[in-house]
C-alpha cells in the first residue's frame, strides 16, 4: 500500500512528488511512468534548453497568457508563482537566467540541469520511480484507489494524475464521471504555400497578424490583451515576431493566434485567411502617402533596390514583385495602382492558410478535465476525494514562453501541499 501514487513522470509529477516528500518524509510515494524515460518533455523544451517559466511576477499579469484557465489560475498563482519556481531550482544548485523576452532558462542552457535536479531530489527523498508502467485501469476502493498496470494491481490512499494529454487516462476519468473537454491542438504553425515567402525561410520580423472571419462561424473574439483593436473583419489579432519557415509562417505572433484560436481554428478545419501588416507603425493609407513622397524624392532609383523600410531585403523584393513592379522600374515611373498595391502588400498582405504543423515533442493541447470539476484551492477532484490533478491533463493551456510549465509547477505544488497535510 502506497500513501501516494503519482501517474505521469513529467514536470508536474516529479515536482509534486519532491514537494510531498519534503513536507512528509514518512509517506511512501511512487511515480508511474509509461515510457522508458522520465521528463521527456522537459528534455526537448525550449530547443533542449528548457524554458522553465516566465519572468511575469504579478499573478494578474501572468494569467493573461492562458487562453483556458485565466480566471482559475489567479488564486493558485498568488500561492506559487514564477519566483517560487526559480527559488526551488536555484536553492538546489541550478542557477537560472531571465532572457530579454522574459523567458527563464537554466544558465547552463541545457534541460539536463533541470532533469538532473528533479531526478536527483526524487532519489534523495526515497521516491520510487516505476518506468514502463502504463496504467490500464483506475478504480476506487474503501481505502483509496487501485491502480492497475499491465502486470499488477497497486493500492494507494491518494492518487495524483499528471499524465498530460493522455486519451487513455481521460477515458478512465470519464468512466469515473468526470467531464473531459475534447482536446484540440493549441500551439502550431500555419502552413502556407505562397510565392511571396517561398525560399526565404529564416527571415524574422515584427508584424501584426489577423485571422479573417469565416462568416458562417460564430466565435468569441476574446481580447488578446494586445495593443490594437480587432478590426471588423478579423476574429483574432496578435503582434510579435513573425518567422518565415519552409512550411509557411511561425514565430510568437502565430503561436499566440494558434493558442487563443485553438477551438475556432479547429472548427475552420485549419483552412482560413490571414492578413499581415509587415510594418505595424503604418496603416495602408499612411504607407501609400509615404510611398508617394518617395516617388518624388527617389525618382531616379529603382524600387527593387531601394528598400525604404526596415524589412529584410529579401522580403522587400518579394513584396515589390507581388505589387507588379518590375526589377528595373524606377520610383518616378511607377503608376498609382502599383503604388497602392505595394502599400497593401506591406501593410495588409493576405495569405491563405491550409493546414498546420505542430511541434511533436512540445505538443500542447486545449482540452482535458473540465475546470468546473476541480477545486483550485487544492487541485483536488470535486467528484472524488483524494484524487488530484496537475499540468496539461486539465483544460488549461498557455501561449509559448514557459507558461505551460508554470501551470504544471503551480498545480503540482498546491496539490502537494494538500496531499502532505
Amino acid at each position: 500500500m502506497y500513501d501516494v501514487i503519482i501517474v505521469g513522470g513529467g514536470a508536474a509529477g516529479f515536482y509534486a512528488a519532491n514537494q510531498i516528500a519534503e513536507l512528509s518524509p514518512d509517506l511512501k510515494i511512487a511515480i508511474f511512468e509509461r515510457g522508458k524515460t522520465v521528463l521527456s518533455k522537459v528534455k526537448v523544451s525550449g530547443g533542449g534548453r528548457c524554458n522553465v517559466t516566465h519572468g511575469a511576477f504579478l499573478p494578474k499579469e501572468l494569467t493573461t497568457n492562458y487562453p483556458r484557465g485565466e480566471k482559475e489560475l489567479l488564486g493558485p498563482f498568488h500561492k506559487h508563482a514564477p519566483m517560487d519556481v526559480m527559488g526551488f531550482f536555484e536553492e538546489r544548485g541550478v542557477p537560472l537566467k531571465i532572457e530579454e523576452d522574459g523567458r527563464v532558462f537554466p544558465k547552463s542552457d541545457s534541460s539536463q540541469s533541470i532533469i538532473d535536479c528533479l531526478v536527483g531530489e526524487a532519489n534523495r527523498l526515497g521516491i520510487q520511480v516505476l518506468k514502463n508502467s502504463s496504467v490500464k485501469d483506475i478504480n476506487k476502493t474503501d481505502e483509496g484507489w487501485q491502480v492497475t498496470t499491465m502486470n499488477k494491481h497497486y493500492q494507494t490512499k491518494k492518487l495524483m494524475l499528471t499524465t498530460g494529454s493522455n486519451p487513455k487516462i481521460w477515458k478512465q476519468l470519464e468512466n469515473l464521471g468526470h467531464h473531459i473537454i475534447p482536446p484540440v491542438p493549441s500551439l502550431f504553425t500555419f502552413n502556407i504555400t505562397d510565392e511571396r515567402i517561398k525560399g526565404i525561410q529564416g527571415i524574422s520580423t515584427f508584424a501584426t497578424v489577423e485571422v479573417l472571419s469565416k462568416k458562417k462561424f460564430h466565435t468569441d473574439t476574446k481580447n488578446l490583451n494586445l495593443k490594437s483593436k480587432i478590426k471588423d473583419d478579423a476574429v483574432l489579432y496578435a503582434d510579435g515576431p513573425l518567422l518565415i519557415t519552409h512550411w509557411g509562417l511561425s514565430g510568437p505572433a502565430i503561436l499566440k493566434l494558434s493558442a487563443w484560436g485553438a477551438n475556432m481554428l479547429h472548427d475552420y478545419n485549419y483552412s482560413f485567411r490571414i492578413k499581415v501588416n509587415w510594418l505595424p507603425d503604418y496603416t495602408t493609407e499612411s504607407m501609400e502617402a509615404y510611398l508617394k513622397e518617395l516617388k518624388g524624392v527617389e525618382a531616379k532609383k529603382t524600387v527593387m533596390r531601394t528598400n525604404v523600410t526596415e524589412l529584410p531585403r529579401r522580403l522587400w523584393k518579394r513584396l515589390v514583385e507581388a505589387a507588379n513592379i518590375a526589377p528595373e522600374e524606377r520610383w518616378g515611373d511607377i503608376k498609382k495602382e502599383q503604388l497602392q498595391a505595394l502599400a497593401e502588400q506591406l501593410t495588409a498582405a493576405s495569405f491563405k492558410v491550409e493546414g498546420k504543423s505542430t511541434f511533436k515533442e512540445e505538443f500542447v493541447t486545449a482540452g482535458g478535465v473540465d475546470l468546473k470539476e476541480i477545486d483550485f484551492k487544492t487541485f483536488e477532484s470535486k467528484l472524488h476525494p483524494n484524487l488530484y490533478f496537475a499540468g496539461e491533463i486539465i483544460n488549461v493551456d498557455a501561449i509559448t514562453g514557459g507558461f505551460n510549465f508554470q501551470n504544471a509547477w503551480t498545480g503540482a505544488y498546491i496539490a502537494a501541499q494538500a496531499i502532505a497535510s
